[in-house]
């Protein structure tokens, strides 16, 4: 998002206002629904005054805890509208019966303002862009298609599908890391409650002796005198981290590119593995499908792009589009991006050559997703052996830490 000074004048008095907005048009379209009445004489780009820097963070810290509509919701909602348009019932009275049965308060809120806008004579593309961020880049894709083709019903059953998908190895993902979280919680929770009451009591024995203690005695009295003097703050330099990194990532583009970068590193075990076959499912489902349903294949690669969230990954497929433009082949463009695998690659070639682009697209998108579901199904094996080796080593610590002085107890009372 950029600033933009927006100069107008009102009967015969110029005023200038400042318009945070994605470009100088969109910022002029701000203007016009902000300020009606006005003569919008110029927009020009600007850098945010400190007032603007301070609003923009508050508002990503309100952002940060603010509930996003819940994509059962949604998919929920876009059913019911696909069912009743395609028994025969306008999309005007459809939309107005779903904002009125929805028990979510900010998808009824969305809905009655779209329904009040097509009643006011607004398309259903231009009544949903304003909600684009919360519908996400494919639904208002779904919805020019529907609009164009005068089959909203379909359109609105796809993007469901759609949604559905992409719902559903997200769920199976959180289920299949939840155990071990736990596990590590759990673990963590254990090790720190023996380190703040069991170690005092053997530290007034060691004490006593005046004996050198060995290495694993010496980290467990120095995490122990840390917790204990200085655990709340330890505590709160914890939450403070954790939170700021979130913030950051939410907010600081650059900020984002660098740790997506890092996470699809091959050295990030499994994680790397698990971000990219889920992001390159998501985007080659969303992709075929567009094309499947008549979408050209440039619309539907700037739609495809947008469900993207690893922002390294998203700016090698934005080259893409931009390739094909140059006038070089799907097939080529992606391999330039270095993502497609050469068996891929073929397939995608050979689907452009017969004009069965879509089919093995279809195919593409299977790939994927069974590489994602097979990480998936055996994640606990793939995890075992870390969460094995992280318990021995805790274990470890704590065991030899407590029991070599004992050991030399002896030569300690000598």
């Amino acid at each position: 998002m950029n600033y933009y000074k927006v100069t107008m004048s009102h009967r015969g008095k110029r005023t200038q206002e400042v318009i945070k907005a994605k470009s100088k048009i969109s910022a002029i379209r701000t203007a016009k629904q902000e300020f009606s009445g006005f003569n919008i004489i110029k927009a020009e780009e600007t850098t945010p005054d400190f007032g603007s820097k301070i609003a923009d963070m508050l508002g990503g810290l309100k952002g940060s805890f603010e509930p996003k509509i819940d994509i059962g919701n949604k998919i929920s909602s876009i059913r019911q509208i696909a069912v009743m348009t395609d028994a025969g019932i306008s999309i005007h009275d459809s939309i107005d019966e779903v904002a009125k049965n929805t028990e979510n308060e900010k998808l009824k809120k969305i809905y009655t303002t779209i329904s009040n806008d097509i009643n006011a004579g607004k398309g259903i593309s231009d009544s949903i862009e304003p909600f684009k961020e919360d519908f996400g880049h494919v639904a208002l894709a779904m919805t020019n298609l529907g609009e164009k083709t005068g089959n909203i019903a379909g359109a609105y059953h796809k993007l469901a599908d759609i949604l559905e998908s992409i719902r559903d190895n997200t769920k199976k993902f959180k289920k299949a890391i939840r155990t071990p979280l736990i596990t590590l919680a759990a673990m963590g929770v254990a090790f720190t409650i023996l380190i703040m009451v069991v170690v005092p009591k053997f530290k007034e024995i060691f004490e006593k002796f005046k004996a050198e203690l060995p290495v694993p005695t010496q980290i467990l009295l120095f995490l122990e005198n840390i917790l204990n003097n200085y655990g709340l703050y330890v505590l709160a330099f914890l939450a403070s981290t954790i939170f700021l990194f979130i913030h950051a990532y939410k907010t600081n583009r650059d900020f984002k590119y660098k740790v997506d970068k890092i996470l699809i590193h091959p050295r990030f075990y499994l994680i790397h593995k698990i971000i990219f076959f889920a992001t390159m499912h998501k985007y080659t489902l969303v992709f075929g499908e567009l094309v499947k349903s008549g979408i050209p294949v440039s619309e539907a690669l700037d739609t495809a792009v947008d469900m993207v969230d690893n922002l390294y990954i998203k700016q090698k497929l934005l080259t893409v589009n931009a390739n094909i433009s140059r006038g070089i082949s799907l097939s080529d463009a992606f391999e330039q991006t270095e993502l497609f695998e050469n068996m891929l690659l073929q397939m995608i070639r050979a689907g452009e050559t017969s004009g069965q682009l879509d089919a093995m697209l279809e195919k593409v998108t299977g790939y994927y997703d069974s590489r994602f579901q097979d990480l998936i199904d055996n994640l606990a094996a793939y995890i075992e052996p870390i969460m094995l080796f992280f318990i021995a080593g805790l274990v470890l610590l704590m065991a030899l830490g407590i029991f070599m002085p004992m050991w030399d107890l002896g030569k300690a009372v000598k």
